[in-house]
């Protein structure tokens, strides 16, 4: 995977400047829902309101096909589509993602994407077209050989010393305004030592944060082995995998990792941090990185 990267032509997004690029309260209000809700607490009953986070069909529309449909928050989709399109190997360089549209509906939002007309028929021969749930980045594959790629070994990457690791867990919290709104959304976050978090994106699906991030990654040109992703989530197999594709050497998860993730990791060379929390973490693998 290259280190530079093109911006999709028509395809602009929020650019990590030097002010960690969090979401917006304005982005949070229009990607959630106040609802009428009776809340009990302490044997009392109060009818009041509560927000909930959007979370609606999203098609990814490869040259007018129709290629799966996962369910997402709808916000930062350009960066979907693009970090979709790059962690499912679907290209091999961001240059040959060529442009990307969103047109949304009452009730879905369908995002148009043109690549190389190479990569085009490679992907029709892989064509999934099914739905993927929230909750698992594998749902749409055809064959266990589709789900389980192997990846080449990511790049040295860079040293993280503990006390940024620990001070991006402390700074990540402000910055989701999605989940302070809602508080149901995972975030994946953009490190770079010395810098603190660059940027963050959330999503109702851990996966769909991460492939968010790693597309708002490639469309403003930031190389993948500058810094390590902290995610809010667990480490599952599917975030090690998208890491490994495009490149990222250090994943740093909030909660458990599972023992499939733990091993894609060490064979991809990934150091993977997990139970990432204000006073502990644990190293699964690959912990040269990490001083």
């Amino acid at each position: 995977m290259a280190a530079r990267v093109n911006v999709p032509e028509g395809a602009k997004s929020d650019t990590p400047g030097t002010a960690p690029a969090g979401q917006t309260p304005e982005l949070a209000e229009a990607v959630s829902a106040e609802l009428a809700v009776e809340r009990w607490q302490g044997g009392s009953v109060a009818r009041t309101t509560d927000f909930v986070a959007e979370e609606v069909p999203v098609a990814l529309v490869y040259h007018d096909v129709p290629h799966v449909v996962m369910l997402a928050t709808p916000a930062d989709l350009e960066d979907y589509a693009v970090g979709f399109t790059l962690s499912e190997a679907l290209v091999a360089r961001t240059e040959e993602i060529r442009g990307v549209s969103v047109t949304r509906g009452a009730a879905s939002v369908d995002v148009h994407i043109t690549v190389a007309w190479e990569r085009f028929t490679q992907l029709l021969q892989r064509r999934r077209n099914l739905t993927g749930r929230t909750g698992c980045g594998l749902c749409g594959a055809e064959t266990a050989a589709d789900a389980i790629r192997e990846t080449a070994p990511v790049p040295a990457g860079v040293a993280v010393t503990v006390d940024e690791l620990h001070a991006a867990i402390e700074q990540i919290g402000p910055l989701q305004a999605i989940n302070a709104r809602t508080g149901s959304v995972h975030a994946a976050a953009w490190v770079v030592p010395g810098a603190g978090i660059r940027l963050v994106r959330e999503d109702v699906g851990r996966h769909n944060a991460l492939d968010k991030a790693i597309g708002a990654l490639a469309r403003t040109n930031a190389g993948f082995g500058g810094g390590f992703m902290l995610m809010t989530s667990r480490a599952s197999y599917e975030l090690v995998q998208k890491c490994a594709t495009v490149g990222i050497p250090f994943l740093v998860a909030m909660s458990a990792p599972t023992a499939f993730a733990v091993r894609l990791a060490e064979r991809a060379g990934i150091t993977l941090v997990a139970f990432a929390r204000r006073d502990k973490h644990v190293v699964y693998a690959h912990p040269q990185r990490l001083k």
